[in-house]
């Protein structure tokens, strides 16, 4: 091979590396920027559609709404994200707790019990269910209800103490899903009989 068209066959491979090189690097930029950046724990809770994706068993749902309690408390979370995990969490709510409950007013509290345990150098730091075995399940005036105890590791200022609430959910005749219905501090509830019900923010039952 003349020496001429050793340099021509030289000058076409690299010329070939090098586009292969620029489009395997174009190909990378195109994959790093479809992949979705990492989600906060509030964009997580945030990003599931009751809709098409709603909690299947009372502890299921208790599990939900406990991580949409556990944003709120989050030292980065913003009032704009507040007001959205509080709309949210309302939609767990069984109709009769809705009523009692209006959205406006339901924020506005919702903000005040935040505000009351940032106050107070409060936290909820970590939160767990009952087991499925141990949730008890009944049945009252044509309504189906689980009644189950949710636990909650509270830090005030160093110091570290337990709280124990018990949650009342009622499947919705309509849709056949299971809704909030009510709570109360554990030894405010009769284990021995049926139901436990109230209206306020567990935040604020410390």
């Amino acid at each position: 091979m003349k020496s001429g068209q050793i340099r021509v066959t030289i000058i076409i491979l690299i010329l070939v590396f090098g586009l292969v090189g620029y489009y395997s690097y174009l190909a990378g930029k195109a994959r790093e920027a479809g992949k979705d950046p990492e989600m906060t724990p509030v964009e997580r809770v945030l990003s599931r559609d009751l809709a098409t994706d709603y909690p299947p068993t009372p502890k299921e749902v208790m599990k939900y709404y406990n991580d949409i309690m556990l944003c709120y408390y989050m030292d980065e979370v913003t009032d704009e994200e507040i007001d959205s995990l509080g709309i949210r969490a309302r939609e767990l709510f069984d109709p009769d707790l809705q009523a009692i409950n209006e959205v406006g007013t339901y924020l506005i509290r919702l903000h005040a019990d935040i505000e009351e345990y940032r106050e107070a150098g409060r936290k909820i730091t970590n939160q767990s269910v009952a087991s499925a075995a141990n949730v008890d399940y009944y049945e009252r005036n044509g309504f189906q209800f689980a009644r189950l105890l949710c636990t909650y590791n509270v830090s005030e200022n160093g110091n570290n103490y337990t709280l124990r609430l018990i949650y009342l959910l009622r499947k919705d005749p309509s849709d056949k899903r299971w809704k909030i219905y009510g709570w109360d501090l554990m030894e405010n509830v009769d284990l021995t009989g049926e139901g436990a019900s109230g209206t306020e923010s567990p935040a604020a039952n410390d």
